[in-house]
Protein backbone atom coordinates (compact mmCIF):
# COMPACT_ATOMS: atom_id res chain seq x y z
CA UNK A 1 0.00 0.00 0.00
CA UNK A 2 0.80 3.27 -0.60
CA UNK A 3 0.20 5.56 2.29
CA UNK A 4 0.62 9.46 2.39
CA UNK A 5 1.15 11.90 6.06
CA UNK A 6 -0.04 15.47 6.16
CA UNK A 7 1.08 17.12 9.43
CA UNK A 8 -1.27 19.65 9.00
CA UNK A 9 -0.08 22.77 11.44
CA UNK A 10 3.19 21.33 11.73
CA UNK A 11 4.89 23.85 10.03
CA UNK A 12 6.47 24.65 13.99
CA UNK A 13 8.69 21.68 12.88
CA UNK A 14 7.89 19.64 16.58
CA UNK A 15 7.07 16.28 15.31
CA UNK A 16 3.92 14.69 15.00
CA UNK A 17 3.76 11.58 17.36
CA UNK A 18 0.97 9.64 16.06
CA UNK A 19 2.40 10.27 12.44
CA UNK A 20 5.48 9.22 13.29
CA UNK A 21 3.89 5.86 15.05
CA UNK A 22 1.89 5.39 12.27
CA UNK A 23 4.99 5.86 10.12
CA UNK A 24 6.72 3.38 11.51
CA UNK A 25 3.73 0.85 11.78
CA UNK A 26 2.72 0.87 7.86
CA UNK A 27 6.65 0.76 7.14
CA UNK A 28 6.81 -2.73 9.47
CA UNK A 29 4.14 -4.87 7.50
CA UNK A 30 5.78 -3.65 4.31
CA UNK A 31 3.76 -0.57 3.29
CA UNK A 32 5.39 2.54 1.41
CA UNK A 33 5.22 5.84 3.65
CA UNK A 34 5.83 9.47 2.59
CA UNK A 35 5.04 12.76 3.14
CA UNK A 36 1.92 13.46 1.03
CA UNK A 37 2.23 16.13 -1.74
CA UNK A 38 -0.04 17.46 -4.00
CA UNK A 39 0.31 17.29 -7.97
CA UNK A 40 3.55 15.08 -6.67
CA UNK A 41 2.63 12.14 -4.79
CA UNK A 42 0.13 10.94 -7.10
CA UNK A 43 -2.53 8.38 -5.46
CA UNK A 44 -2.54 6.85 -2.75
CA UNK A 45 -4.07 4.28 -1.30
CA UNK A 46 -4.60 5.90 2.18
CA UNK A 47 -3.58 9.60 3.47
CA UNK A 48 -3.50 10.54 7.39
CA UNK A 49 -3.88 14.02 8.12
CA UNK A 50 -3.64 15.15 11.77
CA UNK A 51 -4.58 18.13 12.85
CA UNK A 52 -3.08 19.50 16.47
CA UNK A 53 -5.17 23.04 17.06
CA UNK A 54 -8.43 24.21 16.10
CA UNK A 55 -7.41 27.45 14.98
CA UNK A 56 -5.05 26.42 12.39
CA UNK A 57 -6.66 26.44 9.19
CA UNK A 58 -7.03 23.15 7.49
CA UNK A 59 -5.29 21.74 4.56
CA UNK A 60 -5.93 24.03 1.39
CA UNK A 61 -5.46 21.06 -0.90
CA UNK A 62 -6.83 18.23 -2.27
CA UNK A 63 -6.01 14.87 -1.38
CA UNK A 64 -5.94 11.82 -3.77
CA UNK A 65 -6.47 8.72 -2.17
CA UNK A 66 -8.73 5.75 -1.71
CA UNK A 67 -8.77 6.34 2.29
CA UNK A 68 -8.58 9.77 4.06
CA UNK A 69 -7.77 9.44 7.76
CA UNK A 70 -8.07 12.70 9.84
CA UNK A 71 -7.55 12.60 13.53
CA UNK A 72 -6.02 15.09 16.29
CA UNK A 73 -7.23 17.67 18.74
CA UNK A 74 -7.81 20.04 15.94
CA UNK A 75 -10.16 18.11 14.05
CA UNK A 76 -12.23 17.70 17.68
CA UNK A 77 -11.14 13.98 17.16
CA UNK A 78 -10.19 12.06 20.49
CA UNK A 79 -9.98 8.70 19.38
CA UNK A 80 -6.72 6.58 20.14
CA UNK A 81 -4.49 4.63 18.07
CA UNK A 82 -4.81 1.20 17.98
CA UNK A 83 -3.18 -0.41 20.78
CA UNK A 84 -0.60 -2.08 18.17
CA UNK A 85 0.18 1.12 16.69
CA UNK A 86 0.24 3.13 19.66
CA UNK A 87 2.90 0.53 21.12
CA UNK A 88 5.03 0.89 18.49
CA UNK A 89 8.71 2.94 18.31
CA UNK A 90 8.38 5.89 16.21
CA UNK A 91 9.72 6.38 13.04
CA UNK A 92 11.70 9.67 14.03
CA UNK A 93 13.64 9.28 10.02
CA UNK A 94 9.76 11.53 9.13
CA UNK A 95 11.38 14.17 10.89
CA UNK A 96 15.12 14.53 10.45
CA UNK A 97 15.67 17.63 11.76
CA UNK A 98 14.27 16.95 15.11
CA UNK A 99 16.77 15.19 17.45
CA UNK A 100 15.15 14.62 21.09
CA UNK A 101 13.16 11.80 21.55
CA UNK A 102 9.46 12.52 22.43
CA UNK A 103 6.38 10.59 24.60
CA UNK A 104 4.52 10.48 27.68
CA UNK A 105 4.80 8.91 30.59
CA UNK A 106 1.64 9.25 31.90
CA UNK A 107 -1.56 10.64 30.46
CA UNK A 108 -4.36 12.52 31.80
CA UNK A 109 -4.53 14.76 34.69
CA UNK A 110 -6.52 14.90 38.14
CA UNK A 111 -7.67 18.64 37.37
CA UNK A 112 -10.36 19.78 35.56
CA UNK A 113 -9.55 24.00 33.91
CA UNK A 114 -12.61 24.73 32.47
CA UNK A 115 -10.02 25.69 29.64
CA UNK A 116 -8.42 22.46 29.21
CA UNK A 117 -9.47 19.90 27.06
CA UNK A 118 -7.49 17.07 28.52
CA UNK A 119 -10.41 16.28 30.90
CA UNK A 120 -12.05 14.86 27.73
CA UNK A 121 -9.92 14.15 25.46
CA UNK A 122 -7.02 11.87 28.26
CA UNK A 123 -9.21 11.27 31.63
CA UNK A 124 -7.62 10.88 34.94
CA UNK A 125 -4.21 10.78 35.18
CA UNK A 126 -2.64 6.81 34.69
CA UNK A 127 0.81 5.46 33.51
CA UNK A 128 1.87 5.28 30.36
CA UNK A 129 5.32 4.69 29.64
CA UNK A 130 8.92 3.69 31.16
CA UNK A 131 11.64 6.19 30.36
CA UNK A 132 13.67 4.03 29.06
CA UNK A 133 11.48 2.79 26.34
CA UNK A 134 10.80 6.25 24.76
CA UNK A 135 15.00 7.43 24.78
CA UNK A 136 16.39 7.30 21.12
CA UNK A 137 19.77 5.32 20.47
CA UNK A 138 20.99 8.33 18.90
CA UNK A 139 20.03 11.15 21.42
CA UNK A 140 20.23 11.90 25.07
CA UNK A 141 17.55 14.20 24.93
CA UNK A 142 14.08 13.58 26.16
CA UNK A 143 11.14 15.71 25.54
CA UNK A 144 8.15 14.64 27.78
CA UNK A 145 4.48 15.41 26.68
CA UNK A 146 2.79 14.89 30.33
CA UNK A 147 0.10 17.07 31.42
CA UNK A 148 0.10 16.48 34.65
CA UNK A 149 3.51 14.42 36.16
CA UNK A 150 3.71 15.40 39.53
CA UNK A 151 -0.09 14.23 40.29
CA UNK A 152 1.19 10.39 39.60
CA UNK A 153 3.45 8.34 41.75
CA UNK A 154 4.31 6.49 38.87
CA UNK A 155 5.20 9.24 37.38
CA UNK A 156 7.52 10.81 39.92
CA UNK A 157 9.01 7.32 40.49
CA UNK A 158 10.18 7.18 36.58
CA UNK A 159 11.88 11.17 37.48
CA UNK A 160 13.62 9.22 40.13
CA UNK A 161 14.53 6.38 37.75
CA UNK A 162 16.40 8.89 35.57
CA UNK A 163 18.79 10.86 38.13
CA UNK A 164 22.25 10.23 37.53
CA UNK A 165 21.57 8.79 33.89
CA UNK A 166 23.23 10.05 31.10
CA UNK A 167 19.92 12.23 29.36
CA UNK A 168 18.91 15.34 29.64
CA UNK A 169 14.90 15.92 29.82
CA UNK A 170 12.26 18.80 29.36
CA UNK A 171 8.47 18.17 30.52
CA UNK A 172 7.31 21.10 27.94
CA UNK A 173 3.64 20.97 28.76
CA UNK A 174 4.22 22.27 31.93
CA UNK A 175 3.92 21.06 35.52
CA UNK A 176 1.28 21.47 38.77
CA UNK A 177 3.14 24.08 41.18
CA UNK A 178 0.65 23.08 43.66
CA UNK A 179 1.99 19.32 43.75
CA UNK A 180 5.54 20.55 44.69
CA UNK A 181 7.01 19.62 48.07
CA UNK A 182 10.38 19.87 49.37
CA UNK A 183 10.87 16.44 48.23
CA UNK A 184 9.85 16.57 44.79
CA UNK A 185 12.19 19.56 44.58
CA UNK A 186 15.40 17.56 45.57
CA UNK A 187 14.18 14.80 42.38
CA UNK A 188 14.03 17.62 40.30
CA UNK A 189 17.39 19.49 41.28
CA UNK A 190 19.02 16.01 40.58
CA UNK A 191 17.72 15.93 37.23
CA UNK A 192 19.50 17.33 34.18
CA UNK A 193 17.04 19.83 32.52
CA UNK A 194 17.39 20.84 28.42
CA UNK A 195 16.89 24.33 29.00
CA UNK A 196 13.84 24.86 31.04
CA UNK A 197 11.99 24.03 34.19
CA UNK A 198 8.24 25.09 33.19
CA UNK A 199 5.40 25.14 35.27
CA UNK A 200 1.72 27.00 34.50
CA UNK A 201 0.22 30.14 36.00
CA UNK A 202 -3.05 30.46 34.47
CA UNK A 203 -5.03 32.40 37.49
CA UNK A 204 -4.19 34.86 40.04
CA UNK A 205 -4.73 31.77 42.77
CA UNK A 206 -1.88 30.20 40.68
CA UNK A 207 0.63 32.54 42.07
CA UNK A 208 1.70 32.19 45.08
CA UNK A 209 1.65 27.93 44.44
CA UNK A 210 4.18 28.91 41.99
CA UNK A 211 6.36 31.42 43.93
CA UNK A 212 6.57 29.05 46.23
CA UNK A 213 7.48 26.08 43.82
CA UNK A 214 9.98 28.27 42.59
CA UNK A 215 11.84 28.92 46.13
CA UNK A 216 11.77 25.37 46.60
CA UNK A 217 13.58 24.32 43.69
CA UNK A 218 15.84 27.48 44.45
CA UNK A 219 16.51 26.18 47.61
CA UNK A 220 17.07 22.56 46.51
CA UNK A 221 20.07 24.00 43.93
CA UNK A 222 17.88 24.11 40.45
CA UNK A 223 19.23 27.90 39.18
CA UNK A 224 16.69 30.23 38.58
CA UNK A 225 17.77 31.13 35.15
CA UNK A 226 15.64 27.95 34.44
CA UNK A 227 12.69 28.80 35.59
CA UNK A 228 10.06 29.08 32.96
CA UNK A 229 6.15 29.93 33.19
CA UNK A 230 3.50 29.48 30.73
CA UNK A 231 0.93 32.39 31.26
CA UNK A 232 -3.02 32.14 29.70
CA UNK A 233 -4.36 35.46 28.77
CA UNK A 234 -8.20 36.04 29.22
CA UNK A 235 -8.64 38.97 31.20
CA UNK A 236 -6.00 41.14 30.03
CA UNK A 237 -5.46 43.37 33.52
CA UNK A 238 -5.28 39.49 35.42
CA UNK A 239 -2.66 38.67 32.70
CA UNK A 240 -0.40 41.59 33.70
CA UNK A 241 -0.65 41.09 37.08
CA UNK A 242 0.14 37.55 37.03
CA UNK A 243 3.06 39.11 34.08
CA UNK A 244 4.08 41.35 36.49
CA UNK A 245 4.67 38.70 39.66
CA UNK A 246 6.41 36.04 37.55
CA UNK A 247 8.70 38.88 35.94
CA UNK A 248 9.41 39.79 39.97
CA UNK A 249 10.64 36.32 40.26
CA UNK A 250 12.77 36.32 37.31
CA UNK A 251 11.11 33.90 35.34
CA UNK A 252 10.58 33.75 31.95
CA UNK A 253 7.18 33.87 30.77
CA UNK A 254 5.12 32.70 27.53
CA UNK A 255 1.53 34.37 27.15
CA UNK A 256 -1.07 32.32 25.75
CA UNK A 257 -4.62 34.21 24.42
CA UNK A 258 -7.32 31.90 25.56
CA UNK A 259 -8.56 30.35 21.77
CA UNK A 260 -12.38 28.47 22.66
CA UNK A 261 -12.33 24.90 21.73
CA UNK A 262 -14.44 26.41 18.87
CA UNK A 263 -11.81 27.84 17.18
CA UNK A 264 -13.03 30.90 17.36
CA UNK A 265 -10.01 33.89 17.56
CA UNK A 266 -8.90 35.80 20.83
CA UNK A 267 -9.88 38.79 21.41
CA UNK A 268 -7.17 42.14 19.91
CA UNK A 269 -6.33 43.03 23.69
CA UNK A 270 -5.72 39.15 24.26
CA UNK A 271 -3.37 39.24 21.27
CA UNK A 272 -1.40 42.09 21.67
CA UNK A 273 -0.96 41.55 25.26
CA UNK A 274 0.73 38.08 24.00
CA UNK A 275 2.68 40.43 21.57
CA UNK A 276 3.98 42.65 24.24
CA UNK A 277 5.43 39.59 26.73
CA UNK A 278 6.32 37.01 24.12
CA UNK A 279 8.54 39.76 21.72
CA UNK A 280 9.63 41.12 24.67
CA UNK A 281 8.40 44.16 24.28
CA UNK A 282 8.10 44.82 27.85
CA UNK A 283 11.56 46.03 28.03
CA UNK A 284 10.96 48.92 25.81
CA UNK A 285 7.68 49.71 26.62
CA UNK A 286 4.66 49.92 29.03
CA UNK A 287 1.94 47.80 28.98
CA UNK A 288 -0.09 50.90 28.58
CA UNK A 289 1.97 52.72 26.16
CA UNK A 290 2.25 49.42 23.70
CA UNK A 291 -1.96 49.00 24.06
CA UNK A 292 -2.81 52.44 22.86
CA UNK A 293 -0.73 52.75 20.22
CA UNK A 294 -3.06 51.37 16.84
CA UNK A 295 0.14 50.19 15.03
CA UNK A 296 -0.03 47.10 17.28
CA UNK A 297 -3.05 45.44 16.54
Amino acid sequence: MKIGLIDVDGHSGFPNLALMKLAAYHKSIGDTVEWYTPWLSGHMDKVYMAKVFTFEPDYAFNVDADEIVKGGTGYGLFQDLEPEIDAIFPDYSIYPKFKSAIGFITRGCIRNCPWCVVPRKEGKIRPCSDWRSIKRDDSNELVFLDNNVLASDYGIAQMKGMIGQKIKIDFNQGMDARLVTPEIANIMAKLKWIRWVRFSCDTKQSIKPVAKAFQLLREAGVAPSSFWSYMLVQDVEEAKLRFTALRIMGVEVFAQPYRPYDGSEPPADQKAFARWVNGYFYKACSWEDYKYNPANY
